[in-house]
């Protein structure tokens, strides 16, 4: 069964219970008999908001369609793929990644696409020779790539399946009285100290903890504060459950112990989390979760350092929490009918496009150390782990500029309208030389363990967005596919041992 750990690395409570697991193994069964003569791999595509999903799975569908750059992905530069083409999803029931209207927002307008906000799936097909003679003779040539696009605060609901109401509540009140939350969370706080929890239940009541404790969790995780670790995360991406009761409850304070007195307060409360278990979190983990074979996590570094240490802190503790809600590890002939498990993940810094090449591995290193303990995790149960700095789509170009009769290296691009460097607020139209500054050398100076707030005298690194690039085009009028930085080392990662 499934568990999960806290931030001390102290096992929690079993999150699937037995008839979970007999549900989820049927499951299985039916995935591989479909796939008996159509082999196929899913791959989760997950991250907190703004961390670039779309613009991740829109690249790598673009690149592989239109034959893109791509030296580090072994199938695509020996030559071995024919052609890659989309068809129709599996799953009837899941929305279509909108992939055409995302890459036009890329190409055409040179906008980034909306963030995901719910799940939704694209089969991406790749006709391939095999590299060796063996393959050949016995492979039929040909891979559908099931690619599953999922907010990741929804994942970091995974970890209330082994929770009680009670421990919820406690947990949530412990957060929000943490200093970089304290002033966003002091509405709902001074409701939620008000509210006896025997008094009768009150619908209207239940509205005003929700919306409180909602916008708490808007604050928390806008640009200024950036911070991660929001759960329930349907409350602020709620999708089809909008208005639902099972998403109009809240953390309550001075709980009763023991079993509430029917009618009151803390007993509708308490219905309502366990139905949002039981109707959103367990059949997401089931129906999406538990069938992934491959995973990349996106993850904004940028935005966190931005906005100082304490975003940075909450960012390793939401990572964390993420990666111990998967599957990791390896199966057998016989384990893999009934049960799947990802057998590789990849976290993945995105917009190393707004750095110095210099400084990718720098990034890369940021992220490594945010992630340490789930990635030991991770190996420990036979899965591949790995971490990479990259840009789905490169936003920028390097060059040099001179500064005071010093030699800089800068990135050139345009940045989005209302960025501001230097007190000049761009138009979103005008190209610039950005010189970014340089990450530290050692991740461990924006990482602070359990600090709240920057220190005094903390050096304030700054990065800002830029627009999508204007595609280059060949001699012959024919635009070329959307530049990367390390996109195709991320696929080789992630698919290159299925193209063999």
């Amino acid at each position: 069964m499934l568990g999960t750990f806290n931030e001390s690395g102290t096992p929690l409570p079993s999150l699937t219970t037995l008839a979970d697991e007999a549900r989820i193994a049927l499951d299985t069964v039916a995935d591989r008999a479909s796939g008996l003569w159509s082999p196929s791999v899913r791959l989760g595509v997950t991250g907190l908001s703004r961390a670039g999903k779309t613009v991740f799975i829109s690249a790598l569908v673009h690149n592989l369609v239109h034959g893109g750059r791509l030296p580090l992905f072994e199938a695509q530069s020996s030559g071995r793929i024919a052609k890659a083409y989309l068809e129709h999803q599996p799953d009837d029931a899941v929305p279509r990644f909108q992939y055409e209207e995302h890459v036009a927002a890329l190409v055409e307008r040179r906008v980034w696409p909306a963030s995901t906000r719910a799940i939704s799936e694209l089969r991406l097909t790749v006709e391939y020779e095999s590299a060796s003679a063996w393959g050949r003779m016995f492979s039929r040539g040909r891979l559908s790539i099931d690619i599953v696009d999922y907010p990741g605060e929804w994942l970091l609901d995974l970890p209330l399946l082994g929770k009680s109401y009670e421990t919820f509540s406690r947990e949530a009140l412990e957060l929000a009285e943490l200093p970089a939350r304290k002033e966003a969370s002091g509405a709902w706080r001074a409701l939620a100290a008000g509210i006896d929890p025997d008094a009768e239940a009150d619908e209207m009541l239940a509205q005003r903890l929700f919306d409180g404790f909602r916008a708490y969790l808007a604050a928390c995780k806008d640009d200024s504060r950036a911070l991660s670790t929001l759960p329930p995360g349907r409350f602020l991406m709620p999708g089809d459950m909008e208005g639902s009761p099972a998403l109009t409850f809240a953390p309550l304070m001075r709980l009763r112990t023991g079993r509430p007195r029917p009618g009151s307060m803390q007993a509708m409360m308490e219905r309502r989390y366990e139905a949002y278990k039981t109707h959103v979190v367990k059949p997401f983990f089931r129906e999406h979760i538990a069938r992934l074979d491959r995973q990349i996590v996106l993850v904004d570094a940028m935005q966190a350092i931005n906005a100082g240490t304490a975003a940075v802190s909450d960012l390793e503790r939401a990572l964390t929490e993420i990666l111990a809600c998967f599957r990791p590890g390896r199966g057998n002939l016989l384990t893999d009918l009934v049960a799947r498990r990802i057998d590789r993940i990849l976290i993945a810094a995105t917009k190393a496009d707004h750095i110095h090449h210099e400084s990718h591995d720098r990034l890369q290193a940021i992220v490594r150390r945010l992630a340490d303990r789930a990635i030991a995790r991770a190996d420990f149960s036979g899965a591949t782990v790995d971490v990479v700095a990259m840009a789905a789509v490169r936003a920028t170009r390097e060059g040099t500029a001179r500064h005071e009769g010093e030699t800089l290296p800068v990135i050139i691009g345009t940045p989005l309208a209302g960025e501001t460097i230097d007190g000049q607020t761009f138009d979103g139209e005008t190209e610039t030389a950005v010189f970014p500054g340089d990450l530290p050398e050692n991740p461990t100076a924006l990482l602070r363990r359990n600090a709240a707030t920057p220190a005094q005298g903390e050096p304030t690194i700054r990065f800002v967005r830029f627009r999508p690039p204007k595609l280059e085009r060949t001699a012959e009028g024919v635009s070329l596919s959307l530049p990367h930085i390390r996109l195709d080392r991320a696929l080789q990662f992630l698919l290159g041992d299925q193209l063999a």
